[in-house]
């Protein structure tokens, strides 16, 4: 079969000049910037011109009854009036959570913005915002629209990793993607489980992929069902168990189907 390379494309010379201008000013605010008051205030006033296309103004009339939907869009655009589900679970850190909220909020309403949708941009804008919000990003990965992730502190990305479109990352104990990890379209990867009786009671677990593993369309693998190096979950495969290294797995539950050649 032929080997189908990944091309190279970019914006036009001008649009690329922008774009990168943007995202450095970003990377530089929130280096530079990491309380929370300050951090909202910067994603509110991006979030107002990415979704309205003009500079913050100043507040409507809230006593007038005909601009109150003004007015709550307006407000919705700081992470200050926002709450994000992790944030009601009780076992996150409130203090590391709150550092990268705004951050997640910001990379989520990117992800529903206009801007979204242009991949040359958003592999680098959620890269950008990712060295800010995980434990770990590494080089040559990619990120692609309405990936979600729980707390992001617990996420660890190592080098040339690719995520694709809706995929939930479920950072409650731990989750590692070593290098070279693929995983596609609408998977679930879990580092949490409930008890059958008590709902409240709640084990986490750290779940490791790879080295160069590949989780495939809507597959799920469950909290400590790690995948070995080389190893592959296939398509609405539901990973129970360990996969094992240069293995693919099928079914639900998963079990191994056959070898992988781990040189090729």
């Amino acid at each position: 079969m032929p080997v189908q390379e990944y091309r190279e494309l970019k914006p036009t010379p001008e649009a690329e000049a922008i774009f990168r201008r943007w995202l450095a000013h970003l990377n530089d605010e929130f280096t530079r910037h990491t309380d929370v008051n300050r951090r909202s205030e910067i994603v509110r006033d991006e979030l107002i011109q990415l979704y309205l296309g003009r500079p913050v103004g100043g507040r409507k009339q809230a006593t007038l009854v005909t601009e109150l939907p003004t007015n709550v869009m307006l407000e919705c655009f700081d992470p200050r009036n926002v709450t994000l589900e992790p944030e009601y679970y009780g076992d996150i850190d409130a203090e590391k959570y709150g550092l990268r909220k705004p951050l997640i909020y910001f990379w989520q309403m990117f992800d529903r913005s206009p801007a979204g949708l242009n991949h040359w941009l958003g592999f680098r804008f959620r890269c950008m915002l990712g060295r800010h919000i995980f434990r770990h990003l590494g080089k040559g990965v990619k990120i692609f629209h309405n990936v979600e992730f729980t707390y992001g502190y617990n996420l660890t990305i190592g080098d040339n990793c690719t995520v694709h479109k809706n995929v939930l990352l479920d950072d409650r104990g731990e989750i590692i993607l070593h290098d070279g990890t693929s995983i596609a379209d609408y998977a679930n990867i879990y580092s949490h489980t409930h008890d059958i009786n008590h709902q409240a009671d709640v084990t986490n677990k750290v779940t490791e992929l790879g080295p160069k593993a590949r989780v495939t369309y809507h597959a799920t693998v469950l909290a400590g069902a790690n995948i070995g190096e080389n190893g592959m979950l296939g398509a609405m495969g539901l990973a129970t168990s360990p996969v094992p290294p240069n293995t693919v797995s099928v079914g639900i539950p998963a079990h191994p189907k056959k070898e992988k050649d781990p040189t090729a």
